[in-house]
């Protein structure tokens, strides 16, 4: 346990500051990238960045609830929301989750770079997988102001 988690435990302090509008907005921005990306056809970017756009949203609505997760696995930090989590959202993540590594890594491959492997395909999926999600958080996020 991290000496801050553990001295707010000990003091009984739960609160933090929902910092969740910043986590949405730069979610936007990486879903942006991806968009410019994908124009280019750098679809392994593309792929990169929707992960990064849904992983950002994801944290944003964890810091609207007042918690806190590190890491990359959306499949995951999804869990500490302590909310229904649709299926289709739960699938999106899964979808994306698979791109945060080998999008990125040429050592993933047994040769090749990952611009060799991933396609206009790959990265609209993730796209749309990225929107879903940002969309269902903001969804949450504005239904409880």
């Amino acid at each position: 346990m991290r000496a801050f988690a553990l001295i707010k435990k000990i003091i009984g302090v739960n609160e933090m500051v929902s910092r969740s509008m910043d986590w949405i907005r730069q979610a936007r921005r990486n879903l942006a990238s991806a968009l410019a990306n994908c124009e280019k056809e750098l679809y392994e970017e593309t792929c990169f960045e929707s992960h990064q756009a849904a992983e950002k949203a994801i944290k944003g609505l964890l810091s609207h609830f007042h918690r806190e997760r590190r890491g990359h696995s959306i499949t995951f930090i999804i869990l500490d929301a302590g909310i229904d989590v649709p299926a289709e959202i739960k699938n999106c993540a899964s979808i994306l989750d698979k791109h945060y590594i080998p999008s990125r890594y040429p050592d993933v491959y047994d040769e090749g770079a990952p611009m060799d492997y991933y396609t206009k395909e790959d990265a609209e999926k993730c796209i749309r997988c990225a929107e879903t999600i940002l969309k269902w958080v903001e969804s949450i996020v504005r239904g409880a102001k």
